[in-house]
């Protein structure tokens, strides 16, 4: 067992864990941020997807010991964000939300992609979103929706 400290989204925490737990379960099962989703656990979904320190991963396959000093902002933490609102109300708009198993990471990749490039052409789009999967909605309204989201400000 290791203390492992971190921000959690914005927030200073510690844990005792084994170091080579996976960062998925330890959010899910120790901070309750159920927002984090486990699609395939091998890291091709995207359904675990969260910030660590500004750049996306998918927490499914990165051990808890790796983020030790590090920021990790979740779904839980972005929601409290305007960007958030902006990016949600995008995603409702154009119609990329159906089951909504998805969600949580598209919507995490699309702050990523935003937060990079704030006009992004649809290809960088789609090369954006290419590690997150949906199997109800198709990438297109999603592809839309990250569209979207930047002509309404989130890219700012």
């Amino acid at each position: 067992m290791s203390q492992i400290k971190f921000t959690l989204n914005g927030k200073s925490v510690a844990i005792d864990s084994n170091p080579l737990r996976r960062l998925l379960d330890v959010l899910r099962e120790d901070f309750k941020n159920t927002g984090v989703k486990e699609g395939c656990g091998e890291g091709e979904c995207g359904a675990c997807a969260v910030l660590l320190n500004g750049k996306l991963v998918n927490s499914c396959i990165v051990p808890v010991g790796a983020i030790d000093g590090s920021e990790i902002v979740t779904i839980e933490g972005f929601r409290k964000t305007e960007r958030f609102k902006i990016i949600s109300d995008a995603f409702a708009e154009a119609g990329a939300v159906q089951c909504g198993f998805c969600t949580p990471g598209m919507i995490m990749a699309t702050e990523a992609i935003l937060s990079q490039n704030p006009s992004p052409t649809r290809d960088e789009i789609a090369d954006g979103l290419s590690g997150n999967l949906c199997r109800c909605t198709g990438m297109n309204m999603i592809i839309e929706a990250v569209e979207l989201a930047s002509k309404n400000g989130g890219g700012k």
